[in-house]
């Protein structure tokens, strides 16, 4: 990795122009002690060095609690209790009961991904079932999605938004 002898930023080698700014990576070197055009010096510790770009900060993607009012959360959080405990029948319930709650609507979005796992892994599973080892699988992966079940469970218990760990990942249920 090479730097931005005009800004600093890192560039995989064999790049002829910095993707940040545009320079030719034929000048000289760059140079963090050396003072830069239309960059502050950084005073405070723990900050990177002049002409590196400060650290972004990290927040998880896949928590979406910040996009739900907090009264929301509080008055939906029993119907997207049900729809992790009672499976099926708690959507329903929640559908029913917190139509107009947008927070009961994502935990019934997600419980109803895993119902949709659940099933096509049953489906899967009876129609290889003379492959024995799916049979087995199958098994493996409906008590790892009961895990996730739980896990969601006190996700909401704690009044979080989160996607379903492992299951939100799957491409066809997005």
């Amino acid at each position: 990795m090479a730097f931005c002898p005009q800004c600093g930023t890192n560039v995989p080698d064999g790049v002829p122009n910095c993707p940040n700014c545009g320079a030719p990576m034929t000048a000289a070197p760059f140079d963090p002690n050396q003072p830069q055009p239309g960059y502050q010096q950084f005073q405070q510790p723990g900050m990177p060095p002049q002409g590196y770009p400060a650290p972004y900060p990290s927040a998880d993607p896949k928590d979406h609690t910040a996009e739900f009012d907090p009264k929301d959360i509080s008055n939906g959080k029993v119907f997207a209790m049900c729809a992790y405990l009672l499976g099926t029948i708690g959507c329903i319930m929640a559908l029913l009961g917190a139509q107009k709650s947008e927070y009961a609507m994502f935990h019934v979005r997600q419980a109803l991904k895993l119902s949709v796992t659940e099933n096509l892994l049953t489906i899967l599973s009876i129609l290889l079932v003379w492959t024995v080892i799916v049979p087995i699988a199958g098994s493996i992966c409906m008590v790892i999605i009961f895990v996730v079940r739980i896990i969601l469970f006190f996700h909401v218990a704690n009044g979080k938004a989160k996607d379903a760990p492992i299951i939100g990942s799957l491409g066809f249920l997005k």
